[in-house]
């Protein structure tokens, strides 16, 4: 009753229920002979859910965790925190707004090596549409209600993409002598956020949170049920290296 359950779900919910119906009209149009339709609609619906399924996702995912390890022994003079999103106006414990569940990762990583070096964080994030409010704030609040010191949190809350990430802390940096940096940001955002900083002639220390890919990963049928949004954050960066490669 329990995998009914879920398969029904997964079923059920989008982009589950676009599935079915895809393949299905797909098999109704091939049993009517309406070869043409239903290959694409068959081909649409085989598509769409490969691409809302885990193991395609960390296969996409690996190529841009691969190449990145935690440091066994972690050294410099400042942690930069990139920011990750926020729910702006969201209630929270202490104050109005909280990030999104994947920069909740970033801010425990960069905690826990705060705590372990004692240095300062720089919190990097702005709002990026008018109207919104900035990331850095409200991620400082976090930071300090999770133990860091007031006075050892810095906020960067100008820019919009990693890019202004890189180009505001490296001024911030230069200008307070911070010359070792360690970057904490997602796993799978780390590649992009390097090249970023290496175009504005910093080199950092990188130190990736959020792993969601690991080597000898086993996999379930329960993994093969269709999920929204499976795959959308590692295309969003292949397309992000892609446009950094060339614009910048």
């Amino acid at each position: 009753m329990f995998a009914l359950k879920k398969i029904l779900t997964a079923f059920l919910l989008p982009p589950g229920i676009f599935i079915v119906l895809l393949l299905f009209s797909g098999l109704w149009f091939l049993f009517k002979k309406n070869w043409k339709a239903g290959i694409i609609n068959c081909f649409l619906g085989i598509s769409m859910w490969a691409f809302s399924i885990s193991p395609v996702e960390d296969a996409m995912l690996r190529g841009l965790e691969s190449d990145f390890r935690i440091p066994e022994n972690p050294h410099g003079d400042v942690i930069i925190l990139l920011g990750g999103g926020v729910y702006d106006n969201a209630p929270d414990l202490s104050g109005i707004g909280a990030p999104l569940e994947d920069m909740l990762g970033r801010i425990i990583t960069a905690v826990r090596l705060q705590k372990r070096l004692n240095v300062p964080v720089i919190v990097s994030g702005g709002a990026v549409f008018k109207g919104r409010k900035a990331e850095a704030p409200i991620v400082r609040r976090f930071l300090i209600d999770l133990g860091v010191p007031d006075k050892k949190v810095i906020i960067e809350d100008k820019s919009r993409d990693t890019i202004e990430n890189a180009k505001y802390t490296a001024a911030i940096c230069r200008k307070l002598g911070y010359n070792k940096p360690i970057l904490v940001t997602s796993a799978s955002h780390m590649r992009r956020s390097v090249m970023s900083f290496e175009k504005v002639g910093m080199k950092i220390m990188p130190f990736p949170a959020n792993f969601k890919t690991w080597k000898n990963k086993k996999y379930g049928w329960e993994d093969c049920l269709p999920g929204s949004g499976k795959t959308r954050g590692a295309m969003k960066e292949y397309i992000g290296l892609l446009f950094y490669k060339f614009a910048y």
